[in-house]
């Protein structure tokens, strides 16, 4: 039953156009929130340098695996506030890869006691299939494949395109929401494949996802040491949807640990210290709630975050996003 679902996919990706989303899952969303919503670009007064890297579903044949970097700012002209910024992603999944880099730009106003950003990222994405990894002897024996088959790619196949996203966002000492799209161009990026005679073109569409993203602050009135911080995440094309929830507890603005639950796919645990002022190390181990379990020892997610200022005098010895006090 395996050959047939393999062979069938393949027969289905090099005859149609295909659909899919390539946003990769993130754990650690509440702290990089520019990697689906470029209106958080520029947050707080400082600059943010932040990698993640991201192992999933170890155990598994071609697992998916995701590398992330990020760099942003906020700046003033005049009396004008704005963010700007770049990321990059090299995401692979079974034998398709991603790689992008975007451009950031955000435009913050006051609003109450906190700032409402609108913000726009323009790039390219390079996604491509290696069809020179594909291995034809576990087929050999199907009723539904042939040596001969020219409809199976054995070489790398790869295109290029533009993209862009926009979103909104706001935040405040206390709490944060923001709401995004990904792919507003939804860009046809067109493969060609020189390895069949009959030049069979394949293309993929970076379908559209929106987010909705959430979360709160609240400090123990008991005891100031201690800040809880949930919060959520939703993500859809509006034809499936996803919804993370995750709390977060901090102590001494310096230790972390926290839960969350990603409905109908895992469950997670995360730990995180601040090394020194400024930088930030989280990590995060998953579980599979579903019958992947069985194939799966589960995911592990690293992030590293430093946060500084070369334009003007630190202010204090220690800094900390509004989101997170």
């Amino acid at each position: 039953m395996r050959r047939r679902i393999v062979v069938l996919a393949f027969a289905a990706l090099c005859t149609l156009r295909v659909l899919a989303q390539f946003d990769p899952q993130m754990s650690h969303y509440m702290y990089l929130p520019t990697a689906y919503n470029p209106a958080a670009v520029g947050e707080g007064d400082m600059m943010k340098a932040a990698g993640l890297h991201r192992m999933q579903l170890i155990g598994i044949t071609n697992a998916p695996m995701t590398t992330y970097f990020y760099f942003g700012s906020p700046f003033v002209i005049g009396k004008t506030r704005h963010g700007a910024g770049v990321r990059f992603m090299n995401d692979q999944f079974g034998l398709f890869y991603t790689q992008s880099i975007y451009a950031q730009y955000a435009y913050r106003q006051k609003l109450g006691s906190g700032y409402l950003s609108a913000g726009v990222e323009l790039g390219i994405s390079n996604v491509g299939f290696h069809g020179d990894s594909v291995n034809l002897d576990k087929l050999s024996g199907s009723e539904y494949h042939i040596s001969s088959d020219q409809a199976i790619p054995t070489g790398d196949m790869s295109g290029v395109g533009f993209d862009m996203s926009a979103g909104v966002y706001y935040t405040c000492p206390t709490w944060f929401v923001g709401a995004s799209y990904s792919h507003v161009t939804q860009p046809y990026i067109e493969w060609k494949s020189q390895q069949t005679k009959t030049e069979n073109v394949v293309g993929v569409t970076l379908i559209g996802t929106m987010y909705v993203h959430g979360g709160y602050n609240w400090r123990l009135k008991h005891n100031k040491d201690f800040v809880m911080q949930p919060s959520m995440l939703v993500q859809t094309d509006f034809r499936e949807w996803d919804v993370t929830l995750a709390w977060m507890t901090e102590y001494k603005e310096r230790y972390r640990w926290g839960l969350s639950y990603r409905v109908l796919a895992n469950v997670g645990v995360y730990l995180g210290i601040d090394i020194i002022s400024g930088l930030a190390l989280n990590y995060c181990y998953e579980l599979p709630t579903s019958k992947l379990l069985i194939e799966s020892w589960g995911s592990h997610e690293l992030y590293l975050a430093y946060q500084f200022n070369i334009l003007r005098p630190k202010r204090n010895n220690r800094y900390k996003s509004v989101r997170y006090l």
